[in-house]
This record gives C-alpha cells, structure tokens and sequence, in this order.
C-alpha cells in the first residue's frame, strides 16, 4: 500500500462497516488462494498467466489478514491496462497509486479482458500496483471476509492522521 501507508504503520478500523465504498482502505481476510506462493484463481482460467484479472474468489478465506483499497464493488465490470482500474468502462482517477515502481509486467499489470465482480464481493489492489498482490491474482473478497474500513493512522507519529 505504499505510498499511503508504509510497512509497519498501525491503523484504526471501522468494525461496523462491512459494505465499503470505493477508494476506502479496508482490512479483510483475503480467498485462501492468497496463501500460496502461485496465486490461486477460484476460476482457472482467469488471473496469473490470463487475459482476465480473477473473477472468482476460492471458496475458502484465507487466515491472513491483507489491507488493500476497494476499486470495484458488486456488480461493477473491471479491466486493468498498466496497473489502472478501468470501472464501468471509465478510466479511473487514483492520485493515491505509486509512480515510483512503474508497472512494466504485463503479466501482473494488464488484464484487458473486463471481468464483474459478483453479487456480494468487493475487487482490491493495493497502491503499489507493480509489486500488490492482491483481487487480480486470487479474486475479489466476499463481504463477510472484511473486518472494517481503515480510517486513522496512528503509528508511527510522523504519520499520524486520517487515510
């Protein structure tokens, strides 16, 4: 999630938000296809190696805990072209992306092929497009797997304030 939030910095999470908007930041317990060294997709034929990002979540949810933003929500259609969200066929202003690591790797960067997201289900990615793993390589996260909506952060002092 670098720039906006650095390895190690704490955060206050809203509990009681388990519908988020886009652009919030949120933790959540991501598909157990976040546990491996090669993503698993629910759907094998989208994600890593495809022209499509993962449309469909594993069945299972992951022990971790990720903290990503929400780019798509139930029912939107996402296409990804060098790290950029295309929603609903718009191309999206994210001022909050990381320039400083371009996105050069088609394979983890672009996925043309427009996916929707399913009934329930939120899309994440991480600000640091080129190296997140995230919604794109193991698939949007169910609403019952979010644990809030990141809102304060509170450590390390320098960075205290709201995301």
């Amino acid at each position: 999630m670098v720039p906006t939030l650095i390895p190690g910095q704490r955060v206050l999470t809203n509990r009681l938000v388990n519908h988020p908007s886009l652009g919030d930041v949120v933790v959540f317990h991501p598909p157990h296809g976040a546990d491996f060294d090669n993503p698993v997709c629910g759907d094998p034929n989208e994600g890593p190696g495809h022209a499509g990002a993962c449309d469909q979540p594993t069945p299972q949810a992951s022990t971790q805990t990720f903290i990503k933003r929400v780019v798509a929500g139930p029912g939107d259609r996402v296409s990804i072209v060098n790290g950029h969200v295309i929603l609903n066929g718009k191309l999206q202003n994210e001022p909050y992306i990381n320039h400083a690591l371009p996105c050069n790797t088609p394979n983890s960067c672009t996925f043309r092929k427009t996916i929707t997201i399913p009934p329930g289900d939120y899309f994440m990615m991480g600000d640091n497009r080129a190296v997140s793993d995230d919604s794109r390589f193991w698939g949007p996260v169910p609403d019952k797997w979010i644990i809030g909506v990141a809102f304060f952060t509170y450590w390390p002092p320098d960075r205290i304030g709201t995301l």
